[in-house]
């Protein structure tokens, strides 16, 4: 139990460090190609924290369990948006920038199309192909945008002009690989604990996995809210539930073929739409997500859980 709790310290410990370098890093790579840390966040630092969706859905693929990367990606995107907003809005009201207006549409446009791949029942190699397009039109896309864009370096706060290429290399690798092992130590310990206490693997499944692989999200969310980059932190949330729906299982579906479990359609992915359209009225407004909000989306997310534990999911 307690070499247990001590990974549980020690994966925590490694999510913070982590999330502050690979803040940092992007912050000055920012500051560097001279583009908004907006289009950072959703390129470099989203898929640094997508990494541990990624590596759980291309593995259920390859061994023919794709309701477990699907239920992984659905659940994951649920929680970066209720969790990873609502607990880091608890720590410093977080301000949303029409800047990222024309993301989050289209974000809300990958979720729309993934809902629609869903009801062909599942995702085979031309779905799959069909959401990697995507996926390269959003790049391509956030790649002209950032080519467009300039900023200056007190637009930016934390940035270094002092720091040289190979520091923010160092930061953004470290970064990068720091967050999926800190996730690792912390759901390994995590749930060796709830086993030891009698925790059901129903319930162990529904909340330390989904959580776990959002927890580099989280980590990399809070801290860019203590820094107070909210470009950084909304970048890697709308980054981030793009990766999923589009690169990780457009991914995983390249390896095998993913069935939708009937029990999805019901609950899940309503849900993750409902999640994503919930954060409509701050972005079109530009209004600071404040820790009233926060709480409110934390609310959401536990009574989410709450009616996934009543149904026996």
């Amino acid at each position: 139990m307690l070499l247990d709790l001590g990974m549980v310290v020690g994966g925590l410990v490694v999510l913070l460090l982590a999330g502050d370098l690979l803040v940092k890093g992007a912050v000055n790579l920012s500051l560097r190609l001279g583009i908004p840390a907006l289009l950072v966040g959703m390129t470099v630092v989203a898929f640094g924290t997508s990494a541990p969706e990624l590596l759980v859905s291309v593995r259920a693929a390859i061994e023919d369990a794709g309701g477990l990367a699907l239920g992984n990606v659905v659940g994951s995107n649920i929680a970066n948006i209720l969790l990873v907003l609502g607990a880091p809005a608890l720590i410093s009201a977080m301000a949303v920038g029409r800047d990222i207006t024309r993301d989050y549409a289209i974000m809300i446009g990958a979720s729309l199309l993934f809902i629609a791949v869903a009801f062909t029942g599942q995702i085979g190699t031309w779905q799959a192909l069909v959401l990697l397009g995507a996926f390269a039109l959003f790049m391509a896309d956030s790649i002209r945008r950032g080519l467009k864009s300039r900023v200056e370096p007190d637009e930016l706060e934390g940035a270094d002009p002092g720091i040289g290429w190979h520091k923010i290399t160092i930061f953004l690798v470290l970064g990068c690989i720091g967050l999926p092992l800190g996730a690792n130590f912390l759901v390994t310990g995590a749930t060796a604990i709830a086993t030891d206490l009698g925790v059901s693997d129903a319930l162990i499944g529904l909340t330390l996995v989904a959580i776990g692989t959002s927890l580099p999200e989280l980590a990399a969310t809070v801290m860019a809210a203590i820094r107070r980059e909210g470009g950084v932190a909304l970048g890697n949330i709308v980054g981030s539930n793009l990766f999923n729906l589009l690169f990780i299982l457009g991914t995983a579906g390249l390896f095998g073929t993913m069935t939708f479990p009937p029990e999805m359609f019901r609950l899940d992915l309503w849900v993750m739409l409902g999640a994503s359209l919930v954060l409509a009225p701050f972005i079109w407004r530009a209004a600071p997500i404040t820790r009233v909000w926060g709480v409110v989306l934390l609310l959401g997310y536990a009574g989410y859980l709450w009616v996934l534990i009543q149904s026996g999911a």
